[in-house]
């Protein structure tokens, strides 16, 4: 099945959802970034969340971009997303290994620790919009409610699962994204609650072969659900050895005359999809008379 994410309301518009189905993304990341099963279970999550939020935003140029800083061995991790569902991410270690945590699950909290969710728009204007929280539990899907709610003040349950096949690539990914709206009235709060309470987990959900239509249908059917639009979503990279360039003139003469003068070539690694980009001493010369 093709990654996908659906945007829809219920309760005449008092609550708006998306849910996602991402399993070929994050299997893909898994293959590029050769993560282990917590890692890939933790940067799954994020992209879930980042295509999700992507398609949030407006403008044709937007660019989301949501980091973990941790304390613990996993460190960190950078996914970036556009409004059209195309995202990309990479962890800052990919391969920990931790012992599941006290409900027999990959810990994920564990490998993140103590630290801090940034949530950073970037809509063209002067300045970035940055909003950040202290992590909440590491687990990626309770920090983001806490982030909606705090910094956005929206009320919202997200709900983000990656399940691993025994071989330790990816069965299952997806989540959803349920938020009030302000003009939201007593009940429809309290049977949101309600429902959202009854859940037993995404995973489950998603084990039960549920697609995002599935999803939202089992929790906002009984709430005049309205499903808009079903909207692709990929992992792509857009990095290129031209962008690269640019990136290397940027730098100034100084550093480029120095590798110039190590008279070896260089390699550029992109961080999110690992491409290799090579330039020889004579390529690097030609970048020396084009920067300042």
């Amino acid at each position: 099945m093709a990654d996908y994410i659906v945007r829809a309301s219920a309760a005449n518009n008092q609550i708006r959802a998306f849910a996602a189905t991402t399993q070929n993304m994050v299997e893909h990341a898994r293959e590029i970034h050769g993560t282990s099963p917590i890692m890939t279970a933790a940067l799954g999550r994020l992209l879930t969340a980042g295509a999700m939020m992507g398609i949030m935003m407006k403008g044709e140029k937007d660019v989301l971009t949501l980091q973990i800083k941790g304390a613990g061995p996993a460190k960190g991790l950078t996914v970036t997303a556009n409004s059209k569902g195309i995202v990309k991410g990479y962890p800052t270690v990919a391969d920990v290994m931790l012992p599941p945590n006290a409900m027999g699950k990959l810990d994920v909290g564990g490998a993140f620790g103590a630290g801090m969710l940034s949530v950073i728009r970037d809509m063209g204007l002067k300045e970035p919009y940055v909003g950040q929280t202290n992590l909440v539990t590491g687990e990626i899907a309770e920090d983001l409610t806490y982030y909606f709610a705090s910094s956005e003040q929206v009320p919202s349950s997200v709900a983000l699962g990656v399940l691993m096949n025994k071989n330790n690539t990816v069965k299952k990914a997806g989540g959803f994204i349920i938020q009030l709206m302000p003009f939201a009235e007593e009940e429809v709060i309290s049977k949101l609650e309600d429902k959202i309470g009854q859940l037993k987990g995404i995973t489950d959900l998603l084990d039960q072969g549920m697609t995002p239509e599935n999803i939202l249908e089992h929790i906002l059917g009984d709430m005049d659900l309205e499903i808009f639009e079903r909207i692709p979503t990929s992992f792509e990279c857009d990095c290129s050895k031209s962008r690269v360039e640019k990136a290397i003139i940027s730098i100034g003469k100084k550093d480029i005359t120095e590798m110039i003068n190590d008279n070896k070539p260089i390699e550029v690694n992109c961080h999110f999809c690992n491409t290799h980009y090579n330039f020889e001493v004579d390529e690097l010369k030609e970048l020396l008379k084009k920067s300042r």
